[in-house]
């Protein structure tokens, strides 16, 4: 009687009996042990076959799939009707596989390499300035202050014709920029068109020599009261944390009196891991837990621990956050609240909680594939959207409030997974209206403050910029032959309601008050200028302030309106308060 043992190594098992028999074997049983040799390699090749199967099915379907495409390319390469553009065709091919997993794993070209590069350091060698489309002609939207662009004399609302000779009218802002961009030290002439302010343009020609740009992780600090300091964190990419860093000492260095900080996340994509960890660490012991990742390959799951002294556990704190703060602004807001070390205010976050690998393919290729899930100190995974599965139109949905689970923080407050950070105080979305949001997509605040930055050389203080009545007049009559049209949501509603009605063949009967109604709620632009122009001239005044004071200006600028720092502000000025959220009471 034959005890079989089934392993992992099955293979080195059945050569062992194999050979036990074929030592056993004698004479005068020779055909009879031949009969049961071959019944036992039947019975354990159906066996291998099983275990074969379990084991190695993927890689033959993987093995069958690669084939089936290279000769499906092959065929198509050979018989189309048209000529097939070769890289062309096999980006086409492989954004559509990689749409069908999470918009996070991405594959980069040899071409996109330096767009991945900025992703990560937020360095590139160019000239520093962001750049838009508009109508056939690329424009100046922001010099970066203090570099090639700024230096040479470049400012918003230029309008570029050429790059070394060669026209980019009617090119996209992409083409343009890899004429802009390129190595530190090498000099390019750009031929601008420059608005006046009588309406005419100014043809200039700029000498322009490339630097490493480097993107500011904090674009501004400073003091939003007395006491009260401020960092606007707007990136993790490569010395985040050395910024907030530096931010936060010189803040304490020139404000002794320091007594709270508001760390401002939103708006925050993310970016690099470790940077949220070192973050975080500025506020928090060292050895602490901030992040841990699962994932498929168990040998990369890692913890993420503190490892400096912080610069201060006891400062209180606020993080603001937003629907779009998201991946390593929640690894950051959220272990602050897991850790109970600050209040979190704004809205729910944007509930990341993937994480991205990079993995080098051949012809200088690269893959970021999504290969585990963060978890926050609580033990919470944030993530939102669960990828795999799908609705039959292969739609996305978020994972509703029934299945999230419950989580404690340090002091035992109650905190959910499933779907992002939610605020300790949470605040309302503030929304435009839609003649505001039709003006910025017209890019008429934008060409305002360009004609306004024509006409007026400086600007005394930007901190404190407001419009004046006679300005907003101004702008009012500017916008009196310029094209810009919205839809109100009444209009809306009452469009719907008419479509409805015609179905159910009830409009007729109706249609002389219908047209009565649509007269009464038709908008106005005039009156909803007037009404909206609180929002209005303070999206002008950010806009102008750009101009004259760049990104850091305009943060300053805001503070007046922003009703969640205001909300800091407060609680920051009441310590009673903020022991009681933080202490769960």
């Amino acid at each position: 009687m034959l005890n079989l043992v089934f392993s992992d190594n099955l293979g080195t098992n059945i050569t062992h009996l194999i050979c036990k028999l074929n030592v056993s074997i004698k004479t005068g049983t020779m055909i009879i042990l031949k009969k049961m040799r071959w019944i036992l390699l039947l019975f354990l090749s159906a066996s291998i076959g099983i275990a074969a199967t379990s084991a190695n099915t993927e890689y033959f379907e993987i093995s069958k799939n690669l084939e089936i495409f290279a000769t499906l390319y092959k065929e198509l390469n050979s018989y189309y009707v048209d000529d097939i553009d070769p890289n062309e065709f096999m980006q086409e091919g492989i954004d559509a596989m990689l749409k069908s997993l999470d918009p996070y794993t991405n594959y980069y070209s040899e071409a996109e390499i330096e767009n991945y590069r900025f992703e990560t350091t937020g360095k590139y060698g160019g000239i520093g300035s962001l750049i838009k489309k508009d109508d056939d002609f690329i424009v100046i939207s922001e010099p970066y202050e203090n570099y090639p662009a700024d230096k040479a004399g470049l400012i918003a609302g230029d309008k570029i014709v050429s790059v070394d000779g060669n026209s980019v009218k009617g090119k996209s802002s992409s083409e343009v920029s890899k004429f802009l961009k390129g190595e530190p030290g090498t000099t390019i002439s750009v031929d601008i068109l420059r608005p006046l302010a009588d309406g005419s343009d100014q043809s200039l020609t700029l000498e322009i020599t490339r630097e490493e740009v480097k993107v500011k992780n904090v674009p501004f600090y400073g003091l939003v009261q007395d006491g009260i300091g401020y960092i606007k964190l707007g990136n993790f990419t490569q010395q985040a944390s050395k910024e907030v860093k530096d931010a936060f000492k010189a803040l304490k260095k020139d404000n002794s009196e320091l007594k709270g900080l508001v760390l401002d996340v939103r708006g925050n994509p993310g970016g690099l891991l470790h940077e949220s960890v070192n973050i975080t660490n500025i506020f928090i012991d060292k050895s602490e837990l901030v992040v841990f990742t699962k994932g498929k390959v168990e040998e990369w799951d890692k913890e993420f621990k503190t490892i400096n002294e912080p610069i201060d556990t006891e400062i209180p704190l606020v993080v603001l956050t937003n629907r779009s703060s998201a991946s390593a602004s929640e690894i950051v807001s959220g272990a602050i609240q897991d850790l109970d070390r600050g209040v979190v205010i704004g809205q729910k976050t944007f509930g990341k909680g993937l994480v991205q690998t990079t993995r080098k393919l051949t012809y200088n290729t690269q893959l970021k594939v999504t290969t585990a899930k963060y978890y926050i100190p609580s033990g919470r995974c944030i993530q939102a959207i669960n990828y795999a599965e799908r609705d039959q139109d292969g739609a996305v949905k978020r994972l509703p409030d029934s299945l999230k689970v419950a989580f404690q923080t340090k002091s035992g407050r109650t905190v959910y997974d499933g779907g992002g950070i939610d605020p300790d105080i949470l605040t309302e979305v503030e929304y435009l209206s839609d003649i505001t949001v039709s003006l910025g997509r017209k890019d008429l605040f934008f060409d305002f403050a360009t004609l306004y930055r024509a006409k007026h050389e400086t600007l005394h203080d930007g901190k404190d910029f407001r419009i004046s009545a006679t300005e907003f007049d101004e702008f009012v009559a500017w916008l009196q032959d310029k094209e810009y049209d919205y839809t109100t949501e009444s209009e809306s509603l009452l469009n719907e309601f008419k479509e409805v009605a015609e179905k159910e063949e009830y409009f007729e009967g109706i249609s002389t008050e219908f047209e009565a109604l649509q007269i009464k709620i038709s908008h106005d632009k005039k009156n909803d200028l007037q009404k909206q122009s609180d929002e209005i001239k303070r999206l002008l005044e950010n806009e102008i302030v750009t101009r004259y004071y760049y990104r850091e200006g305009a943060i300053e600028n805001g503070f007046i309106y922003d009703t969640e720092v205001a909300k800091a502000v407060d609680i920051l000025n009441d310590p009673n308060e903020y022991k009681k959220i933080l202490s769960n009471q």
